[in-house]
Order: C-alpha cells, then sequence, then structure tokens
C-alpha cells in the first residue's frame, strides 16, 4: 500500500532538513560558528521554519508557484537569499512525497508536468532572492520572461549548475550520491551532524560547486572539489588528522570574505537530508 503522507510531516520533514543541515559544522557555510557578514545562523533557522508550511502546500498548487512562495517567506523574516537553491531542489520533491511512493517515481512525475507557468513563478522567485553570480546573460535569462517550461529551462542550464541538472537526471546526485554517502556515514556509527559533513565533502568530490563555479570560475570549483576529495582521503571526521584537514580546508573557504562558499552542495546536503526523512532512513 503506498504511503500516504500528510502536509503537516512533508513540512516538518522539510524544515528538519534545513536546520540539520544549517547546523553541521560544514567547511566554507554559515554553521553555529560561523555567520557571514550579511547571513547569520539565525537567520538560516527562522527561513527553515518559515518555508515548512509553504513546502507542506506542494501538493495544492505547481511547483513553480512552491518555489516562489518558499523564497516569499523566507525574505520576510531574512534580510538575503537564505535558500533559493532549497526552495527549488525541494519544491519538485515535496509534491512527489505528498502524491506517495515509490518517491523517485512520483518526483518523476512532477518533473514531467512542468511548464511555462512553473518557468514563470520560479523566475520571480530567482529574481526575488537575488542569487549571487547571475550577472552573465545566458540563453533563457531569468531576467527575461520565460518561453518555455521549467525542465526545459533547467536542461538549458544543466551543465553549468548542479540544481538545474537534478530537474534533467532526476536528482542524480540526491539519489545516487547523497543518500549512499549519508547512508555509509550513519552506517559506520558516525554522529548525525558528522555525517553531514562527510555528505557534504561526497558530494563536493563528486561534483564541483555550482555557486563557487559561477562566482569565481571553473577552475576554482575545481580545486575546491580537490580540496574535498583530499580531506576524504586524510580521515575527514573520522580521524585526528582528518578533523584538522577539515579545520584547515575550512579556513581556506572562509579567506578573502567567503568567496568560496560551497553554497550549491549545501542545498544538495537539504535535499538529500529531505529525503532520508520522508523514507525513515534518518
Amino acid at each position: 500500500m503506498a504511503t500516504v503522507r500528510s502536509a503537516e510531516s512533508v513540512a516538518g520533514a522539510a524544515q528538519l532538513a534545513c536546520v540539520l543541515e544549517a547546523s553541521a559544522e560544514k567547511p566554507g557555510n554559515i554553521t553555529p560558528t560561523h555567520d557571514f557578514h550579511d547571513t547569520t545562523y539565525e537567520d538560516m533557522l527562522r527561513s527553515a521554519i518559515a518555508v515548512g508550511p509553504e513546502l507542506g502546500r506542494a501538493g495544492q498548487r505547481g511547483v513553480g508557484e512552491t518555489v516562489l512562495a518558499a523564497v516569499e517567506a523566507s525574505r520576510r523574516v531574512a534580510p538575503s537569499n537564505t535558500n533559493l537553491g532549497i526552495a527549488l531542489l525541494l519544491a519538485p520533491l515535496a509534491k512527489g512525497a505528498l502524491d506517495g511512493d515509490p518517491l523517485r517515481e512520483r518526483l518523476d512525475a512532477a518533473l514531467g508536468a512542468l511548464d511555462i507557468a512553473d518557468a514563470r513563478a520560479a523566475y520571480t522567485a530567482i529574481r526575488l532572492a537575488g542569487a549571487g553570480g547571475l550577472s552573465e546573460r545566458v540563453e533563457h535569462d531569468v531576467r527575461s520572461e520565460p518561453d518555455i517550461g521549467l525542465r526545459e529551462a533547467m536542461a538549458a542550464a544543466a551543465e553549468r549548475d548542479s540544481i538545474a541538472s537534478e530537474y534533467v537526471t532526476g536528482y542524480a546526485l540526491t539519489f545516487d550520491t547523497g543518500l549512499p554517502a549519508l547512508a555509509a556515514a550513519l552506517g559506520d556509527g558516525l554522529a548525525v551532524r558528522d555525517a553531514i559533513v562527510e555528505l557534504h565533502l561526497r558530494l563536493l568530490d563528486r561534483a564541483p560547486d555550482s555557486l563557487i563555479a559561477r562566482k569565481r570560475g571553473a577552475d576554482a570549483a575545481a580545486r575546491v572539489s580537490t580540496g574535498a576529495r583530499d580531506v576524504l582521503a586524510a580521515g575527514g571526521v573520522r580521524t585526528p588528522a582528518g578533523r584538522r584537514a577539515v579545520q584547515a580546508f575550512d579556513g581556506s573557504l572562509r579567506a578573502q570574505g567567503n568567496a568560496l562558499n560551497p553554497g550549491t552542495s549545501a542545498d544538495l546536503v537539504t535535499s538529500t537530508l529531505f529525503v532520508a526523512l520522508i523514507e525513515r532512513m534518518l
């Protein structure tokens, strides 16, 4: 029998996924011990609480409308963009989760139904969020009115953006890299927040961070992925030497005003945690 999930359970999973992501000491990100000049850890918590009810309503409207509603909710409680990427990733997942099991099949159906109205609402959300690294004009630019559906727009951006790629691949990074990495870490007895740090490093190792690439270039993003790989090879959160490597890596990402913030990878951590919570793996 298919699982029937309530709006409240999906909203709660979204809130908890966002709180857990922000609360782990992931290198280069906002954490309980590291704020950015324009965004604090408390901003992340307020945003996590605010977006939950909007994601719980994902079954009542289009994916694009849910993305926009989530961004609007977060902007009411935080001064800057805290979760555009999270909204883009969780809106289709929430809709799929509310439709029942198996989640990945329901997700594929939600992605397959995306249309130009979804694109229009998502473009508005992106502009409202003021996302960083979008100064270069590209095909299907979000500053223009869309003339194609949201999934087609994401396909056009998939090679340069991991979140867009998820829309095209059926969330391959979330399901095929993120979930196995999280399951392995938890299965080996790591505490949840340590497991989240390892998950973050595994995602960085697998895919260069799109936010870094947009702001600092593909070479910088590739170097950060190499750094994550080196940290994992040193033991990561599992050994004293690895933890020292994590701290050094964190410091290198925070230099120059957090210019190397791996924000897209953090968004993918959140989508992985959401699925893990929905499927009762976490």
